[in-house]
């Protein structure tokens, strides 16, 4: 049986595609921080499990590979789609800034750590809800955003990183297609802690965006048939990845910047 793993499953297009997988007759495994929507997916029956994590924290992250290495020799398919958003600047107990914790390094640490599941299944596909291209440019003097906080550019300069992540990715297992995924303004929760000008703009976000269904739409024939072993997505329609954005430079650098932060935290 074919197994699919979602980060921020709980809700919005997280918890469609789980609805989506499932009825395809895959096991399904959300991760999110909601108890209550993870037992409303677990009601369906015997493939739905819900796995309660905070992502944001580095352990937390390592728990969940145990927690899934050890029950599925081989993970199908990946997504990769927690994000919280705070117009403050928050640090995590690792000391990480908040967003560059959960939307960027989260996805690192759980793409990588699940390569050998992935490798391990007939047609694997790992899905990043990142920048595609669109996001940018990376803070290289300033990757925790300590200066001049962006509020809400803090989840593009996020994406910016995850693109550079399918990058060296994408290098390192070619065997295992990536997809960058932005799908443009959806009519999802918007989790996040807003100040009152930005979260006015949100409720209006909440009832103007696209509906789910159209999101998942466009994205899921891209995960059935990934054209090249890095696809980036933009609102269904697939973007050039030999920009700037994508340089793989960049991503060797980032990579390496990435795993001396984590050995200072170890």
């Amino acid at each position: 049986m074919a197994t699919a793993v979602i980060t921020g499953g709980t809700d919005g297009i997280g918890r469609a595609l789980a609805d989506a997988y499932l009825e395809r007759g895959h096991e399904v495994v959300i991760v999110g921080t909601s108890t209550d929507k993870g037992k409303d997916f677990e009601a369906y029956g015997d493939r739905a499990h819900f796995l309660r994590a905070d992502l944001s924290l580095v352990a937390e992250n390592h728990r969940v590979l145990t927690w899934i290495t050890e029950r599925y020799p081989a993970v199908d398919v990946l997504v990769l789609g927690a994000r919280f958003h705070r117009s403050t600047r928050v640090e995590t107990p690792d000391g990480f800034e908040s967003n560059f914790a959960l939307f960027y390094l989260s996805r690192y640490l759980l793409s990588h750590g699940l390569a050998g599941p992935l490798g391990r299944a007939e047609r694997p596909v790992v899905l990043n809800f990142g920048g595609s291209g669109q996001t940018g440019p990376v803070r290289w003097d300033d990757l925790q955003l300590r200066h001049d906080y962006p509020g809400t550019g803090a989840l593009g300069h996020g994406g910016a990183l995850c693109d550079l992540l399918g990058v060296h990715f994408s290098r390192v297992h070619p065997g295992i297609p990536y997809v960058i995924d932005h799908p443009g303004v959806v009519a999802t929760s918007f989790a996040g802690e807003y100040d009152i000008a930005t979260a006015t703009f949100v409720d209006r976000l909440r009832t103007s965006g696209k509906p789910v269904a159209q999101a998942v739409a466009q994205i899921l024939p891209f995960l059935d048939a990934p054209p090249a072993p890095l696809t980036a997505v933009l609102e269904g329609i697939r973007v050039p990845t030999d920009t700037p954005a994508f340089d793989p430079g960049d991503a060797a650098r980032l990579h390496h910047l990435t795993e001396e932060l984590l050995a200072d935290r170890a």
